[in-house]
């Protein structure tokens, strides 16, 4: 009996090291990783910055059809609400596909919150796929605002 025990216990351990070996092999989330961002100064309310960002998804569903569904979702270090953006399809639609690349995407025109000479922020931005699954939140480096 004790034998079936541990011949059960030894296993059990195993089937959950090797389930949690193929969830990072063949993660269900998106991965982002920073890449840049156009400019680590901005004017207010006169340029755009770009950022851009690597993806990886290994069940290629980033993106929606609809463009009224807005998965991309960038916040400003600043403020407590983000903004959100439309991501269009990366693959065909019940296709399967294991997707990398980079991502550009124009931040809406920045401006200064307050009256002061210069304000500094950082953007987080993180992404949803069609099945709902949200990766990892990345950070851009510092923008410096100015008048």
């Amino acid at each position: 009996m004790k034998k079936i025990l541990f011949l059960a216990a030894v296993s059990l351990a195993f089937l959950g090291c090797k389930k949690d070996s193929e969830e990072e092999d063949n993660p269900t989330s998106p991965i982002l990783t920073f890449v840049s961002i156009s400019s680590n100064e901005a004017v207010s309310y006169s340029n755009d910055l770009k950022v851009i960002f690597s993806y990886e998804d290994f069940q290629g569903d980033l993106g929606e059809d609809d463009p009224d569904a807005l998965t991309l979702w960038v916040k400003d270090a600043r403020l407590d609400a983000a903004d959100y953006y439309h991501v269009p399809p990366m693959t065909p639609e019940n296709q399967e596909l294991h997707i990398k690349g980079n991502y550009e995407v124009s931040l809406n025109t920045l401006f200064l919150l307050g009256n002061g000479a210069a304000e500094t922020t950082k953007f987080t931005i993180q992404l949803r796929d069609r099945a709902g699954n949200v990766s990892n939140i990345i950070e851009t480096t510092p923008v410096t605002i100015t008048p």
